[in-house]
């Protein structure tokens, strides 16, 4: 008979010794804490999945690299995984805190760890921490078409990553980018919501403001560079409104900033001005986290101009009339002869000196398994203004992440989708410059019964203009899809698709109540103007990638095709006098309608483009990239263009002749050579167009002709170059990295100015100019403490450019020759030279270069003044102890730039003046600044002052250095409730700047802007 071996007395043996071990398992479960940072830079790395060898229970690291995992068993084995750094495994012997770095040169290695763990109780801590130390750093660089190891680049690429992004008060990443990286100067238009930045990457290599915008890629998929707005110009600078707008910077994983030819070629002529790569963040295997984040900020104004007191001002407009012989004030003085003599107001305080409230909330779940993750993300932004009204800017953000691998590992697809819809409410004028200049004893906003006060018509109440309103709404929807089919080994088929689609509205209105009542205006006055745009575009991508490698070659390649339509719609239209203001926004009730024309513009652009890469021996890297373009804004004859570079790498420290240099951790020698082009001049530009007229003929409407057709200019071209030295020393303590370009742009797209009996203003053709921007750039970072508890580590950036025109030819003779100097940056002004106040007239005075004895243009504003950015950079620094890091950004720039003169309005007349205006020219002072006050009455003390905002006076030193960012977190220790992580932070955003700049800001000196504000933010962080 057959023995049964599930007796019940086996069954109890069995249970017993089960439960025996279970015991013993008990007994030896304990919690491990610790932080996981990179072995080069020694930051904290987040996201970090951490596990006990062969259980299912994951924990992760947060934004402080702080982990908090259970174990069992005697001697239990530590996973460490990361999408960009090599799996790592840690035998934890009897420890219960393990502090882990990560960038192994190869997996490998991990086997030797582990074995060397075992012999060494003390594991990482010392003589592995001393191997890891000669690793180089592994992170993992997205080139857009490819992925590159930091190590193995030959291009020029900056990553700012998701812990130098998140939870800063702003609203676009690009605030949270300035000052940290080498040449990319970001300049931000306006501290109004909702605003644009100016981007230069590597200087201005197109004479056209629009000619020099980057493109800007989400997840893979091209969107367009701003949004055309047409009403927005009067409180956004160009009317600019950036398109990561719509991306809540706490959606993003890392930014990245392609610079040079061989980063930049495989996108061809839309990589001419550089590529930025936005790429959110995606859920992490393991396990599912629910993670909610909100804050709270507080803005207001970074600084205000001292300006006149009331005492001091009415002494300057009595002096101004003295000084012009008018012994009777005029009636219309009122300040000198109605208003309160005694009444003294800080208007900068009353119109721009409230603190604007801003309040973020953020609802994320992520998670996934072994094949799959998934990532949905919400987010809330409201933020007011710092201007005595109520005006907000809003947006609603969702972005849904989704990725999945067979377990084959054959297939893999994902899809990322970002959503946005923002609606913008600010004032539809500029009040930054009347609170600067309207006069201290200006009477009260309002009258007792709170209505507005316009004091018996004598004063024109700013407060009038906030019932201008200005309003936009855009909804945002980006959809990506990436599929890779491994067909062998070798070879993959890959797909790269995306739909982008904005809907743009935007309202201008302009009621009768901003103007006076004794003005007896009705609704029949006010006007509305509205303006609809939507884009639509789609970009198809089909690739093929193979990689194979033999004894000590290995080859990389990718071949690809690109397909992207975009169609844009636009229609504005504007209503003149209403029923009544509640209708304001219904043009269909406007009394007077005025259609403009209903415009569909067509973008087709096609390109082939392949890659190939070839390293040998792991130290010597040659990249070569080539693609055809085509684009429809051209004429059929020059629709095609051919860009290409190589860019070459050398390891030098994986020479065997170096590898004894204790000192030397790492060194790299790089280049790059190639081309790119640049199409951005809008559609149809090539074409004979017409505008449909106002003026109809015998019930007919007629056509204008609106530009001439020249099917003959084709793509600008920048010709790039540069080389480059990577250096790490002291077991990779120190890096250092230095980088020289040279980018030269031809064919230049403008509009060549005509005579006026051609009919036209000018031609679209591109113009015989050659601009050159060259430049030093300079990286460092350092570890100062990076073995102890307390953890600093330190990093510095410094760009030097230098731009100029290199050639045009017959410039002279051109319309330009007032405009531009060879061998200058083409942002130069010329100007007048000012040789201050004439003791005999009292006015000021200027060189006479011609000698005729009197001061005109273009005889006598011949010097030449360089406007712009001599050098940039930043100084970034992190701390860390224990459960409290904390880091600051102090953010420099040395340029020259237009100051308060250029736009200061005569002195004596009726507008306050900066203090400095008190230091006025007389026969006692005869080094004051500023001639006699004058009430703008005297037409030759008008045209000196006019000739004064046009000299060298205007121009002075617009350095700054600005305590950028500062940042303090707290990771609360908790694990209770099913809480994970959860972490207090306080912010502050441009707290304080140091600058000799007479003027509002120096950061961004367009006039009747509001400037950059100084933010403080305090918010909570809790993960589930």
């Amino acid at each position: 008979m057959k023995k049964n071996f599930c007796s019940l007395s086996h069954i109890q043996l069995a249970f017993g010794f089960t439960l025996l071990a279970s015991g013993v398992a008990i007994g030896q479960m304990r919690v491990i804490t610790g932080t996981v940072t990179n072995n080069t830079n020694n930051k904290p790395i987040s996201g970090v999945s951490i596990f006990q060898e062969g259980s299912d229970t994951v924990a992760t690291t947060n934004s402080s690299g702080i982990y908090r995992v259970q174990v069992s068993g005697e001697n239990p084995v530590l996973v460490f995984k990361h999408p960009d750094y090599p799996e790592r495994k840690v035998s934890l012997g009897d420890r219960v805190s393990v502090d882990v770095s990560l960038g192994k040169e190869n997996e490998n290695e991990n086997e030797n760890e582990n074995e060397n763990e075992n012999e060494n109780g003390d594991g990482i801590g010392n003589e592995k921490e001393k191997e890891n130390e000669k690793a180089i750093e592994e992170v993992v660089l997205n080139a857009g078409y490819y992925k590159v190891r930091d190590k193995e680049r030959t291009g020029s690429i900056a990553k700012v990553s998701a812990k130098d992004i998140e939870n800063q008060p702003v609203t676009n990443v690009l605030a949270s980018a300035q000052g940290r990286m080498s040449g990319v100067s970001i300049t931000q238009n306006s501290g109004t919501p909702g605003g644009g930045f100016d981007i230069q990457i590597r200087g201005k290599n197109s004479i056209r403001r629009d000619g020099n915008e980057p493109l800007y890629i989400i997840d893979g998929v091209p969107v367009i560079s701003e949004t055309p707005s047409i009403y927005s110009a009067a409180i956004l600078p160009y009317a600019s409104i950036n398109p990561l707008n719509a991306i809540n910077p706490n959606d993003i994983e890392s930014f990245e900033v392609l610079k040079d030819a061989d980063a930049t070629a495989i996108y061809g002529s839309r990589g001419a001005n550089g590529v930025i790569i936005v790429t959110t963040k995606k859920g992490r295997k393991g396990r599912t986290d629910l993670k909610l984040n909100t804050s709270y900020s507080l803005s207001s104004v970074t600084n205000r101009l001292k300006v006149m007191g009331t005492a001091d001002y009415l002494n300057m407009r009595r002096a101004a009339y003295q000084n012009d012989g008018i012994t009777t004030i005029p009636a219309n003085a009122y300040d000198l002869n109605t208003w309160n003599q005694e009444r003294e107001t800080n208007w900068q305080k009353e119109l721009i000196g409230n603190t604007s409230e801003s309040s973020v909330v953020q609802l994320s779940l992520s998670g996934g398994s072994e094949n799959s993750s998934y990532l949905i993300s919400y987010g809330h932004t409201e933020q007011g203004t710092v201007l005595p009204a109520g005006f907000q800017y809003k947006s609603n953000n969702l972005t849904g992440n989704f990725s999945y691998r067979t377990p084959d590992r054959r297939v893999e697809v994902n899809l990322t989708n970002s959503l946005s819809f923002q609606n913008n409410n600010v004032l539809n004028s500029e009040v930054t410059n009347r609170s600067i200049t309207l006069s201290p004893n200006a009477p009260s906003l309002y009258n007792a019964d709170g209505s507005l006060n316009w004091e018996n018509s004598t004063f024109t109440n700013p407060l009038g203009a906030f019932k201008s309103e200005y309003l936009n709404s855009t909804s945002f929807i980006n959809t990506g899809t990436q599929i890779s089919y491994k067909l062998f080994p070798f070879v993959s088929l890959k797909f790269n698709g995306g739909i982008t689609y904005q809907n743009f509205e935007e309202f201008s209105l302009r009621p009768h109540t901003v103007s006076n009542p004794a003005a007896n205006l009705t609704s029949a006055n006010s006007t509305s103007s509205k303006n609809n745009s939507s884009n639509f575009s789609y970009i198809l991508e089909p690739q093929i990638t193979g990689d194979y490698s033999w004894n000590n070659h290995s080859i990389d390649m990718l071949i690809g095709a690109t397909l992207q339509k975009s169609e844009t719609n636009q229609s504005s239209m504007q209503g003149i006098g209403f029923e009544s203001n509640a209708l304001i926004q219904n043009i269909a009730a406007a009394k007077t309608k005025i259609i403009n024309d209903q415009i569909i513009n067509q973008y087709n652009y096609t390109a082939v483009f392949a890659r190939f890469n070839y390293k040998y021996l792991k130290r010597y890297i040659l990249n070569v990239t080539g693609r055809r373009d085509g684009s429809s804004r051209f004429g059929p004859n020059n629709r095609f263009g051919n860009f290409g570079a190589v860019g070459a790498a050398w390891l030098v420290s994986e020479e065997d002749w170096m590898k004894n240099i204790s000192w030397l951790s790492f060194a790299k020698l790089r280049g790059s050579f190639g081309t790119s082009g640049n199409d951005r001049i809008g559609d149809y530009q090539y074409l004979d167009t017409y505008t449909v007229s106002s003026n109809i003929y015998n019930s007919i409407t007629a056509l204008n002709p609106s530009r001439l057709y020249n099917p003959n200019f084709s793509w600008e071209k920048t010709l790039k170059k540069e080389v480059a030295a990577e250096f790490s020393f002291f077991k990779n303590r120190w890096n250092l990295s230095a980088a020289y370009y040279e980018n030269t742009s031809s064919n230049q797209l403008v509009g060549i100015p005509l005579a006026a009996t051609t009919g036209f203003s000018s031609i679209q053709s591109n113009l015989p100019a050659k601009v050159q921007n060259s430049g030093w750039e300079f990286e460092t970072s350092f570890q100062v403490f990076r073995k102890s508890e307390f953890k600093y580590d330190t990093s510095f950036n410094l760009s030097i450019p230098e731009s100029k025109l290199l050639e045009f030819p017959n410039l002279e003779g051109s319309t330009y020759t007032n405009q531009y100097v060879i061998g200058y940056p083409t942002t130069l002004v010329k100007v007048y030279q000012y040789e201050g106040i004439n003791p005999a007239t009292g006015l000021y005075q200027f060189t006479d270069y011609n000698g005729d004895g009197k001061i005109t243009s273009p005889d006598d504003n011949k010097v030449i003044e360089r406007l712009g950015v001599r050098f940039f950079g930043g100084w970034s620094n992190n701390f860390r102890y224990g459960q409290w890091s904390a880091s600051f950004l102090w953010q420099f720039v040395k340029q020259r730039n237009w100051n308060y003169n250029r736009q200061m309005i005569i002195p004596g007349s009726m507008n306050n003046q900066p203090i400095e205006v008190l230091d006025v020219w007389s026969a006692t002072n005869p080094s004051g600044t500023y001639m006699p006050y004058s009430s703008g009455t005297v037409a030759a003390k008008n045209s000196a002052h006019s000739f004064f905002q046009n000299s060298t006076a205007a121009i002075g030193d617009a350095s700054y250095i600005r305590l950028k960012n500062v940042q303090l977190n707290y990771s609360i220790p908790i694990n209770q409730l099913g809480i994970k992580e959860a972490m207090i932070y306080v912010q502050g955003q441009n707290l304080l700047t140091i600058t000799q700049y007479f003027g509002l800001d120096p950061e961004f000196i367009l006039t009747g802007f509001l400037p950059p504000l100084k933010t403080y933010s305090v918010g909570f962080q809790m993960t589930f």
